[in-house]
């Protein structure tokens, strides 16, 4: 046993943190976080951690740098104050999409914040649906990357019958496959691809869809482009209703009014980042809860219990 099992909470989600502690029927340690007028951030601990087994909640979304930073300082002030073991816990872990150099001269950003998390202090780390699961190689310490799917397929299973996966690009058939597989569905691909430079994307659909009820699956809804342009052509092809399914709802920029106007029955996410009410508006943006999910790991981890069998 690793000390007596604390909880700290970053800004960035203080829900799901809560939600975490009432899985598990403990309390928030309190931690200071505040911000000094120049934007520089002061962090203080606020109860004994000496010799216990803390868990820092904190997801790095917007603003990505800001609670990014504020993670790295809270991982330094349990390192100093003599914790035994400091578990970062990241739901959704920023700059992940950046995991290789796609042009000369560019950086490796999810390498540089690995390593800034275990310089900061973090001695193991959780996450949900990394986008690129090869990111658990740019640390030097144990990673979690445990997976939303049995969340997601809690809700998906109560859905018609006549469903298809569908993953909106080549390089999600993976995912698409396997809830297809747990779920007993059909499969599709929605394949686009440019004839020529400064062309239009010609989009097409691998697999059998007039008539089904598709679920687009992705880990991330970010500016939602490629899931809404997945949704129009899958209805050109006969689908019967599209429901989008994601981990992340990222939902910057165009985002909201994107999901709103594609022809989205549902749009079904996690709360990995949280989904402000403004966005909540929209009417089709359903939000399931992974602090279950979240508290059995911690539990598991803190008791060095199996964390596999929370995979599905």
């Amino acid at each position: 046993m690793n000390g007596e099992l604390k909880i700290i909470s970053g800004s960035s989600n203080l829900a799901l943190s809560e939600a975490i502690c009432e899985h598990l029927g403990s309390r928030l340690t309190p931690c200071l976080r505040e911000k000094f007028s120049d934007g520089e951030i002061r962090i203080e601990i606020q109860d004994n951690v000496r010799g216990c087994d803390v868990f820092v909640v904190q997801s790095t979304c917007n603003p990505v740098n800001f609670h990014f930073m504020e993670l790295c300082l809270m991982l330094d002030a349990l390192k100093r104050a003599s914790a035994r073991r400091v578990t970062a816990v990241i739901p959704y872990y920023g700059y992940a999409r950046q995991d290789r150099k796609v042009s000369p001269r560019a950086p490796i950003s999810a390498k540089l914040i690995a390593d800034f998390l275990a310089v900061a202090g973090m001695h193991r780390m959780v996450t949900i649906d990394l986008h690129a699961g090869q990111i658990q190689g740019f640390f030097n310490l144990p990673v979690d990357n445990i997976y939303a799917a049995p969340v997601l397929l809690d809700e998906l299973r109560h859905r018609k019958d006549d469903m298809v996966m569908v993953s909106p690009d080549a390089g999600g058939t993976e995912r698409a496959r396997a809830y297809a597989k747990r779920l007993n569905a059909g499969l599709a691909i929605v394949d686009k691809r440019r004839d020529a430079p400064n062309q239009a994307k010609a989009m097409n659909v691998i697999g059998e869809v007039s008539g089904k009820t598709c679920v687009v699956m992705d880990d991330m809804i970010d500016t939602a482009g490629t899931i809404c342009q997945a949704a129009k052509v899958l209805m050109d092809h006969g689908a019967k209703e599209v429901i989008a399914c994601a981990t992340h709802p990222v939902l910057s920029g165009p985002a909201i009014d994107r999901l709103c106007a594609a022809p989205f029955s549902e749009v079904i996410v996690t709360n990995t980042l949280p989904v402000p009410e403004e966005k909540l508006k929209c009417g089709k943006i359903k939000v399931l809860s992974v602090a279950g999910l979240l508290a059995k790991c911690i539990h598991n981890v803190h008791t060095e219990s199996s964390v596999s069998v929370l995979f599905v």
